[in-house]
């Protein structure tokens, strides 16, 4: 399973927030994070807050000095608090708290999980994505495990989930059927990659999604 990383950024004028969601979907920032599917970061935003969702400290940690750089760039004045995800308190927590099991097995368990979904992209980027944005994390658990099962190239991040598709018929026809499996207050949208459009060009590391975050 991933490990959940959440990383809240306070902006505390009501520009500023907008400003920083258009410098991340400017896909033309210097960063370390990783351009491949399933190592994108999710974000969301709830009014002065932007909330990124990572599947790893050390992705979560490069976001952070991305963000701390266009902060300093900017003036903005942000400020930025990780969290991880704790299964027994099912709260946001201490990074450094310690969870049920060794730290070692998760890693062998993440390693394994990452292994397996580069084999699945190894092909190259989705042309297209079906996002959602579901009413709890243990909905997106759920799906994201349903739509594993059945070989689909698939990244889960909090309540969110991201599915590669191949075209856009195939997206459209994956996101109808998710919205009849899902509950009603989700929202499924279709979004085409970065790459399909402009294939010269790295994919983006971030995925969008409305919505609030927490």
């Amino acid at each position: 399973m991933n490990d959940d990383w959440r990383l809240q950024v306070d902006l505390h004028d009501d520009d500023h927030p907008q400003q920083l969601v258009e410098n991340l979907e400017a896909r033309e920032l210097e960063h370390d994070l990783s351009d491949a599917f399933h190592d994108k970061v999710i974000v969301s935003r709830n009014d002065a807050a932007i909330f990124l969702y990572a599947g790893s400290r050390e992705q979560a940690e490069s976001a952070r000095r991305l963000i701390a750089s266009l902060d300093e760039r900017h003036g903005w004045d942000a400020d930025m608090e990780l969290r991880r995800w704790h299964p027994i308190a099912e709260d946001w927590e201490d990074p450094d708290e310690p969870l049920p099991e060794s730290e070692a097995a998760r890693r062998t368990e993440r390693e394994k999980l990452m292994a397996d979904e580069r084999r699945e992209t190894e092909n190259g980027h989705p042309e297209f994505e079906v996002r959602v944005d579901l009413p709890s994390r243990h909905d997106a658990v759920r799906l994201a495990g349903t739509l594993r099962n059945e070989g689909l190239s698939t990244v889960h991040r909090w309540r969110y989930v991201l599915v590669g598709a191949t075209d856009e018929d195939n997206a459209k026809a994956l996101a109808e059927r998710i919205r009849g499996e899902v509950a009603s207050e989700a929202r499924v949208t279709v979004e085409g990659t970065w790459h399909a459009v402009y294939g010269e060009r790295p994919p983006s590391p971030f995925a969008f999604l409305g919505g609030l975050g927490g």
